[in-house]
This record gives C-alpha cells, structure tokens and sequence, in this order.
C-alpha cells in the first residue's frame, strides 16, 4: 500500500485536474438542455475507467440517462465490492447567487467550488483515483471491484431498480460502498448505519361544486378547508405520536449497541436551537433528538392549499382544499403496507358531504446496515487510519433509496462513508468540497480496499 500511497502524492495535482474536467460538465439530469452534456459526462467516466487500465467499462442505455459500469476481477478468491456513485446534478440556479460560474471549478481557502464538487463527482472520484493507484502502482487490487455510476440520482433514479434487477447476476458483488454523505464534522469522519424511508403523500378534500358566498351558505354545509385540518388534527397527538392504527407494529426497539453509539456523538441540542432560532425543539416523547432524527419514523404535514389567500377579503367556502404530507420510515417498515394503514384511517375520518381522494408520490424503502460487518469493521480502520480518530457511528434522517434496492434486488449490504462536510452547500450556490477531504478521501478508499481484501468480507 505504500508505493500507492506514494503514487496519490506524486499525482495529486493531476487527480485535481481530472477532477475539474468531471466538474465542468452541466450534467444537470432534471434540465432537457443538459442531455447532451449529461451524456457526455457519462462518455467521460468510460474514457477515464478505460484509461486507469479497468477491464471492462460499458455504457448501458436506460430510458433517460445511461449508466456507466466498469469492473475490475482480481481474484475470484477475493471479496467483489460494488462501489455505487451518480455522474448528474442538480441545477445550479440561481446562478447569480455563485461567486464563480458553477461549472467552472476554482479552489478557495482551501475548497473546491462547482456544482457536484460534494454531490457527488468529487466523493465518487475519489474511489476512482484509490483504484487508479493500485493499478497503476501495484498492477493489482486487493479486491475486485464493480463501478456502477448512474445519471439520474437527483431526479429520483427512475431507472436505476429496473436496471439492478435485469443486470443482477452480473454485477454480483459481497457489499456495496457509497460516498454520498457528509462526516460528522471537520476532521470527525462518520459512518452511517441507518436511513429513513420515505412515503410522500397527497390528500384531496372536494366539497361544494364550486366556491360558495359565506353569508348565504355558511353553517348550511361542510368547510373542505376545515374538513382537512379535522383530519390532519387527527394524525398525531400533543406528543408528536402517530395515530394512525399499525403505524409503529413494524419499528424494532433501539438497541443497546445503537444507543451507546449515539452516546458517543456530542451533544448539539443548544446549537441547533440558536441555528433555527427556537427556544426548544420537539418531538416524540422518550427519545433523543438524534434518535428521533435517525432511528424514529414520523408523519409531516409538508404543505395545505385551500380557498382565497390573496390581498384583502373574499368570503368564501371553497370548493376544495388539499394537502401533502410525508412520513419517513425506519427498518422494517414497508412503505406499501403504512400506505395501506394510512389511506384506511384517513377514509375512517371522512366526514359527510366531503368527497376525499388519496394520491401516493414518492415511495422509499428504509435501510439498517450491519454495523458489525467485516466490511463495516475495514471501514472504521480506515477512517482511523486516515483521520487519527475512530468514526462516529450515526444515523440519516434522509431517504437515499438505492441502498435499500441494493438489500432487496441484489441481498447487499452497505457502507456508506461519505467525505464531505455537513456546510458544504450540497442542492446550494457555491457547492464546496474541502480539497483536503478530497485527498483524504482517495487515501481513506485506498486503505478500505486494503482491510476488505485482508478480512476476506
């Protein structure tokens, strides 16, 4: 591992020009305009695998975005690692709010700044680069390896489930790797053993056929705005607790492992009131705000719309009123099943003369990792290596869904260890990536590439 540690430094300057070429592609996937450049991103990546001497590198074609897969087989003796990253990006507008263009790269105090530089080009990159140095230094991998970069993460990975499952014998692999998260802090890397799931929903309240004057029809019939906020009143109690019936049946209880984890992560709890400018924060009773956050499901009410909410007065009973809503999902819940319990309690609360439609939106698997894997366990070596203190072991609240279509489509575990930082400004102008966690970053996937060939995963 030294002469690959050694050809890292010798290159550094090459692997951050490289970098910048990946950066300068708009491959903005949400935006029709940006095709052709999200394509030619995609062409860059089977340019550069085939470069860094990888075997075989193939473009597959999807209905929208391709996806780029390139492997490398060592061994069959070895553990196979599919490493999983997206080339697309969300769009960089506001554009006036950057202070430089977002596709041209340019180092600041230390950082990166261009639109994916976090999200999620510089953290796959660097995988790129850890494997680049074995090859190029070694002539060999401590393990095999299976890339599968995709096109369309930021617009919800429409085709990424279909193409797992048609491809799934051939990209057979022990564990996957992800870098698409944040450290804990500045020099305190982290590794994740949860995400939520998420069910987004929308509910719509229909009444009278048409808006009613007040004076003439009011207390002759049924409030559609008032209808819906009966019904949301009706979703949680005073302690933040869901209702609906079943709701919790599927949540496992914390476990003693988990919580002496958490205990280990400071305390944040008065910063994050003085960064909201609350005077407390609130949730469901008998836990703690990272357990809330993490390993706890909820139900939001993300938005209503109803009635007349321009200037001045119009009295009215409106003809509807609508609402969308969220939960998120912890290990064990099936999105499909809450669904079910949750469109039964809703139609349980319907009033009369009321007219209620239910309409389901995002639909997410939740995911628990194993903390206690070989493949977790070269992890934690490697940040330790790196960073000169263990990883914190923490929970995400967001939903990333292809970690749990990894479990179900392809029965992988994963390891989610991301390089980024929590105020990097990922979806924001002036997106950053600490260059240091940048070089760290490719050290960091070099030294896990060596414990997970050594441990045999």
């Amino acid at each position: 591992m030294k002469a690959a540690l050694e050809y890292i430094a010798k290159n550094d300057k090459q692997s951050i020009d490289e970098l910048f070429d990946f950066l300068r592609f708009p491959s903005v996937s949400a935006q029709s305009k940006h095709k052709a450049d999200t394509r030619a991103c995609a062409d860059f990546l089977v340019k550069h695998f085939n470069h860094i001497g990888m075997q075989h590198t193939t473009l597959y074609e999807t209905k929208g975005h391709p996806i780029v897969v390139s492997e490398y087989n060592q061994d069959d003796a070895l553990p196979t690692l599919l490493i999983y990253g997206h080339y697309d990006v969300q769009p960089a507008e506001p554009f006036e709010l950057w202070h430089s263009p977002p596709f041209k790269p340019e180092i600041r105090d230390g950082y990166i700044f261009a639109r994916g530089v976090a999200d999620d080009k510089g953290q796959v990159f660097a995988h790129i680069k850890a494997v680049e140095a074995c090859l190029k230094e070694q002539g060999a991998l401590p393990v095999n390896v299976i890339f599968v970069i995709e096109g369309e993460e930021e617009v919800g990975s429409e085709n990424l489930t279909e193409f797992l499952q048609a491809h799934k014998h051939s990209i057979k692999a022990d564990v996957a790797l992800i870098s698409d998260s944040a450290m804990y802090a500045k020099d305190q890397p982290s590794l994740c053993f949860s995400l939520r799931g998420m069910l987004y929903v929308e509910l719509f309240l229909t009444g009278p056929s048409h808006d009613l004057h007040s004076g003439q029809y009011g207390g002759v019939l049924r409030n559609p705005i008032q209808a819906l906020a009966n019904i949301i009143a009706q979703l949680k109690d005073e302690q933040d607790k869901v209702l609906i019936p079943g709701f919790y049946d599927a949540v496992e209880s914390i476990t003693d492992q988990h919580k002496a984890y958490l205990d280990k992560v400071p305390n944040t709890d008065d910063a994050l009131k003085k960064e909201l400018n609350v005077d407390s924060l609130f949730g469901e009773s008998g836990f703690t705000v990272n357990e809330r956050k993490w390993l706890r499901p909820t139900l939001d009410c993300n938005g209503i719309v109803g009635g007349y909410i321009e200037e001045g007065a119009k009295t009215i009973i409106p003809s509807k009123a609508s609402a969308k809503l969220s939960m998120r999902l912890v290990a064990n819940q099936d999105p499909d099943d809450i669904l079910n319990k949750f469109k039964a309690y809703i139609y349980s609360l319907q009033p009369e003369g009321i007219s209620l439609d239910i309409k389901a939106h995002t639909h997410a698997y939740p995911a628990k990792m194993d903390v206690n894997s070989k493949a977790m366990k070269a992890a934690e070596k490697a940040f330790e290596a790196v960073y000169q203190v263990p990883p914190f072991y923490v929970g995400e609240g967001v939903t990333i869904p292809v970690v749990a279509d990894f479990k179900r489509i392809l029965n992988l575990d994963t390891v989610m260890m991301g390089f980024n930082l929590p105020d990097d400004g990922i979806h924001s102008p002036n997106e950053r990536f600490a260059l240091r966690n940048f070089k760290k970053g490719i050290e960091a996937s070099l030294h896990f590439l060596h414990y997970l060939g050594a441990s045999g995963c």
